[in-house]
């Protein structure tokens, strides 16, 4: 672990957990605080160690076979962010993130998977889903069936985390969280909001500037009739270089955004820059004396969290996980965008990894990433 530093930590109820689920699902930075009783509670409802079951892409239980006593060397996690689903409907992974932390806990880089990244979804014997070719984000939806028009985001996870392993060659992850993004709304709410910079204009494409949803053009009165099925009024988020305190709905809805309007180009590499960003402010925000000290406000970050987030960390616990990574700098977590190139066969689109995106995957596996980028700058996102 980390050497503790010399600055002055909050009292004591406010360093057990502002949220470790806030961590993981926010890119697993955090500091641990609040009292036994709240952590109990909170570990109950976000834990769900099934998750990292079968995620050694060797095929292989990812749990020991005995209880490892320490959270050690490089750790690799998986972040997946999905919308609101019941278990008759198959979810989909519309955020997939990986946090890389070093060795030395001294920073974390986060990574996106492109959700259009055409790839080898691999043969799942729990779904009796064969091999096939496909976007990333469908190994989620693959993976969950369960048979007789039921679905379970568990498993789904699984042939999910299978299918980023083979991409990247990580063999396996160390903690992995799912958040439903509905229940984060929630999040940001006990927070009051959260400041972040607006580094390009952005129109919404879902939502009016009162935040109701935009009207449906005639004859798109369901999302697969058209691309763009929304007319009318539009939120309209004002590039600044200084940050913007932004509502819940407005954070939401901001991240979301992957289509430019006239004189606005903007892609899926946009949003994702945006949500690393989100990621980053939000922990910032959790971790600010405005929620630790404020027990009340505390209370309602962690019984939110509660709501929106499936935790798994192995053999260890979510304070254990909290205490490990409790001296990472948020300031010091280094976003990077993955070289990727659209494709356009046969009437399909979607994107492919460039081949120098291999070099920067085997930094990941040997635990070198601050050299890489030392070397490759051009893998850093722009942006604050």
């Amino acid at each position: 672990m980390v050497a503790e530093t010399g600055k002055r930590r909050p009292p004591l109820w406010a360093r057990l957990c502002v949220a470790f689920g806030v961590v993981l699902l926010l890119a697993g930075i955090g500091t641990v605080v609040a009292g036994r009783a709240l952590v109990g509670r909170y570990t109950d409802a976000v834990t769900d160690n099934t998750l990292l079951e079968d995620i050694d892409v060797n095929g292989n239980a990812a749990v020991a076979a005995e209880p490892d006593p320490d959270i050690d060397g490089p750790l690799n996690l998986l972040l997946v962010g999905i919308d609101p689903r019941d278990n008759q409907t198959a979810p989909l992974a519309d955020s997939i993130i990986v946090a890389h932390i070093p060795r030395d806990r001294h920073s974390a880089y986060l990574f996106s998977m492109p959700r259009d990244l055409r790839v080898e979804i691999p043969a799942f014997d729990k779904s009796k889903t064969g091999e096939q070719t496909d976007k990333i984000n469908a190994a989620m939806s693959l993976g969950s069936r369960l048979g007789g028009n039921r679905y379970s985001v568990p498993q789904g996870f699984q042939l999910l985390a299978k299918t980023v392993g083979n991409v990247t060659g990580i063999k396996k992850f160390d903690a992995a969280a799912i958040v439903n993004f509905g229940g984060f709304k929630k999040i940001v709410e006990a927070m009051g909001g959260v400041e972040m910079v607006i580094d390009m204009d952005v129109k919404s494409e879902h939502l009016k500037p009162d935040g109701s949803p935009r009207d449906r053009k005639p004859g798109c009165q369901t999302h697969h009739n058209c691309s763009r099925p929304y007319t009318g009024p539009q939120r309209f988020y004002q590039k600044s270089d200084k940050p913007v305190q932004l509502k819940a709905w407005e954070a939401l809805d901001y991240v979301r955004q992957r289509y430019g309007n006239a004189g606005t180009a903007m892609d899926d590499y946009d949003r994702q820059r945006h949500q690393q960003q989100f990621i980053k402010a939000m922990a910032k925000q959790a971790m600010s004396r405005d929620v630790v000290t404020n027990p009340a406000k505390l209370l309602d970050v962690m019984e939110a969290a509660g709501d929106s987030l499936t935790f798994s960390g192995g053999d260890h616990s979510i304070v254990e996980w909290a205490l490990e990574l409790k001296s990472l700098n948020v300031d010091d977590m280094v976003t990077v965008k993955l070289p990727a190139e659209g494709i356009n066969s046969g009437g399909y689109q979607g994107e492919r990894l460039l081949p120098e995106a291999a070099g920067f995957f085997q930094a990941v596996r040997e635990d070198r990433l601050r050299s890489f980028l030392l070397d490759h700058p051009e893998f850093i996102s722009k942006g604050k």
